[in-house]
């Protein structure tokens, strides 16, 4: 059967239907104005006026001399705050492509994502204009550069008679982000925007070669964060939670995950500027928090503060982490300073909105290594070598099927056939389901570690070792070994183990290489003696190498390529 829409205006017929990224935060702001959707600092943002600055942001866009053409990209280019947010969703009301950028990545490699992008408009923070003309020394070529001026800038500018803001790119036209909040909005923008239209292209992090532009759908973002809602206890504005986010919003854990299921459900937003432990765990106090998602290290960090000075955490009901597993010493103290939170993990990857898994509270003792159950509109299973799904505990890759998944990379049809074999998206990840429909991630293919012709998940050795005394970080790599072939080594930060003289000091203070020599070795035999109590012999690190810092990409994943070439 199929409707004769013949006699309906298609424009008419598309804003009725569509399941788009803007109309759902349009859809909130009808149903709860004057809730305070976002919390900057001093500034309390209400829907209302979020939903008036993303209309004003949308139009402004339209009416950019040479404005980017519907389905074309607009880059991203800011730090959390407030501004943020409206861009975004401008721009998916707009009809173009959110490219939000990594602002941590070298110049070169933005150029090369806004090169493969075909971006020619970007809009940026004044304080980033340096790394933008560095990209485009590069090779980036940009036309339209929208600049978010820091406060009291503009008026600083004016009185000073300094010139007009200037992006400092030759050739590029300079528009202050300004002009585009002022933007008059009155009537309905009217624009074909299909369902399965690209919103947003993001990159992945491409530590081992050049990132990826995975490209979604608005229904896909909106599907992924209403399931996100509802397995954080969204309720759609009757009680609406507090969310404490500090990770950055160009990432799809904080802009997908975390900042959209709240604001398509009435709840608040509170954002800042990167991770620092004690304005973090004031503001959870403050604004009374809910939920709250970080990474294990900064969950150590507030645990640490909290010993020192204890805050009213009572308001957290559900206390999340990701990208890595959580010590067990953690998770007890996590428990003590929380009382009435559930504490869970959620994994996925920038391809298929995450979450994609979320580990239910009653697997947090008996089953707490897992990733937990699949979200309810994704589908998980284990896939053989040839295709073949494959029985309950055997391990394979995880492949996915479900309306979270990407639409495809952009400009890479070699990729897309890899991806997308037998009909399942190609996750890249090892693992298993146990008789419950558990997943259980073993590893990336890529860091298996095979060593005297055994398969060691580096991320099983590495909760263990996280677990050891004087383990403050931990990563466990493959090193190049002559019997052995592959030598299982964990890298690990310790609080027991101080850098040499002149190198600066981790906890107590510098040592002489031999002072910090004996220290090692004395840590390291401790690690060891606690990892084989756990794991059998061929699992065990062959060596521990200890170092002041692990290197880290800007959203705190650890680099183990860089590890691997270091030792």
């Amino acid at each position: 059967m199929r409707a004769d829409t013949s006699r309906v205006d298609p424009q008419d017929l598309n804003l009725a239907r569509r399941n788009t990224v803007g109309d759902a935060l349009t859809r909130t702001a009808d149903r709860l104005p004057h809730n305070i959707a976002v919390v900057d600092g001093e500034r309390r943002i209400d829907y209302a006026t979020l939903e008036h600055d993303s209309e004003a942001v949308a139009r402004g866009i339209l009416a950019l001399p040479h404005a980017p053409e519907q389905g074309e990209p607009v880059a991203v280019l800011m730090t959390n705050c407030y501004e943020f947010l409206p861009v975004y969703f401008g721009i998916a009301k707009s009809g173009r492509v959110a490219l939000p950028v990594n602002y941590g990545l070298a110049p070169e490699d933005i150029a090369w994502i806004l090169t493969d992008a075909q971006a020619r408009t970007v809009v940026i923070d004044e304080a980033l204009l340096p790394l933008l003309t560095a990209a485009a020394a590069a090779g980036a070529e940009v036309e339209t550069v929208v600049v978010r001026r820091t406060a009291g800038a503009a008026e600083a500018a004016e009185a000073s008679g300094a010139s007009p803001l200037d992006s400092g790119l030759p050739g590029a036209r300079t528009v202050d982000l300004a002009e585009l909040f002022a933007a008059e909005v009155g009537e309905e923008l009217r624009i074909l925007i299909g369902s399965d239209d690209v919103v947003q292209c993001l990159y992945t992090s491409g530590t081992t070669a050049n990132p990826k532009g995975a490209l979604a759908a608005h229904s896909a973002v909106v599907m992924g964060a209403m399931t996100n809602a509802l397995l954080l206890g969204g309720d759609w504005g009757r009680t609406p939670g507090t969310m404490l986010l500090v990770l950055p919003m160009f990432h799809v854990t904080a802009l997908n995950t975390l900042a959209k299921p709240v604001l398509f459900t009435g709840g608040t937003l509170v954002i800042q500027q990167g991770f620092d432990p004690v304005a973090a765990i004031d503001a959870l106090e403050r604004e009374r928090v809910t939920t709250f998602t970080g990474l294990p290290m900064m969950w150590g960090a507030l645990v640490a503060e909290h010993a020192k000075r204890p805050r009213d955490l009572s308001a957290m009901d559900t206390a999340m982490y990701a990208m890595a597993q959580m010590p067990e010493r953690i998770l007890a103290g996590m428990d003590a300073m929380m009382p009435n939170a559930k504490i869970v993990l959620g994994s996925g990857q920038t391809e298929v909105i995450p979450a994609t898994t979320f580990q239910r509270p009653e697997h947090r003792h008996g089953k707490n290594g897992s990733w937990g159950m699949p979200m309810p509109t994704v589908r998980v299973q284990i896939m053989g070598p040839d295709g073949e799904l494959l029985p309950t505990g055997e391990t394979g890759e995880i492949v996915y099927r479900g309306g979270h998944v990407t639409l495809g990379y952009w400009n890479r049809p070699d990729a897309n056939e890899e991806s997308f074999r037998h009909g399942w998206f190609h996750s890249g990840d090892l693992g298993h389901l146990d008789e419950e429909g558990v997943v259980w991630f073993t590893d990336r293919v890529k860091d298996i570690i095979k060593t005297g012709g055994e398969n060691v998940s580096s991320m099983k050795v590495e909760r263990i070792v996280a677990d050891a005394p004087g383990v403050v970080e931990c990563c466990v790599i493959g090193t190049e070994h002559a019997h052995w072939g592959e030598a299982v080594t964990a890298v690990v930060l310790s609080d027991r183990v101080p850098p040499l003289e002149g190198e600066g000091s981790v906890a107590d203070g510098s040592v002489s290489a031999q002072e910090r020599s004996r220290r090692a070795a004395q840590v390291e035999e401790e690690i060891l003696a606690h990892v084989r109590e756990k794991l059998s012999g061929f699992e065990t690190p062959k060596r521990v190498e200890f170092v002041d810092a692990l290197p880290k990409t800007t959203t705190g994943k650890i680099r183990k390529n860089v590890l691997r070439q270091q030792f």
